[in-house]
């Protein structure tokens, strides 16, 4: 175990960022571990990180309530985690094939203590942000998607191209 750091670049590719523990399932260079994040448990301690990123890496994963399970248990209490992923509706969402997991804007709420249906998992998160994101083109499209997501998740990704997702939660111990 590398004692580089108290933050966490999951999935990372060769987007390696100083300060973090670089984790990829590939040795690329600049990856410092390598791992298979469909493989239970992760190779850290319990309660070692204060800050996780991860941008287009959850999609690819085979079980999310796990993937956020094993989040919450490397985190410390009050740790904040920093997720991208496309959004369900997106050509990005579909046209990869190792893509597994879909997202809406509504995702994560799974995983926060006063959702009806969070009886999933026990893990639990502040949903602290959230952002449908668009492209440079349709970017004008973004605040009023923001202001209104259930409209937005309803009848707008029909007709407007949406991007990505953004989520910043807070991990609840």
């Amino acid at each position: 175990m590398i004692n580089k750091s108290n933050k966490l670049h999951l999935g990372c590719g060769t987007d390696i960022r100083q300060g973090f523990i670089n984790l990829d399932s590939v040795k690329l260079p600049g990856v410092d571990i390598v791992h298979n994040l469909d493989k239970f448990p992760w190779p850290f301690k319990d309660n070692s990180f204060e800050y996780i990123i991860s941008i287009s890496t959850l999609e690819h994963l085979e079980n999310l309530i796990k993937v956020m399970e094993e989040i919450h248990r490397i985190c410390k209490n009050n740790a904040i985690i920093e997720i991208r992923v496309p959004h369900f509706a997106s050509l990005g969402a579909f046209k990869d094939p190792t893509h597994r997991i879909f997202f809406s804007y509504y995702s994560m709420d799974y995983f926060t203590k006063d959702f009806d249906y969070n009886f999933y998992t026990k893990a639990r998160f502040n949903i602290i942000e959230r952002k449908i994101i668009y492209g440079s083109v349709f970017k004008i499209f973004q605040g009023i998607s923001n202001l209104f997501p259930k409209i937005h998740e309803i009848i707008l990704r029909k007709f407007l191209p949406v991007q990505d997702l953004y989520f910043k939660l807070e991990v609840i111990k």
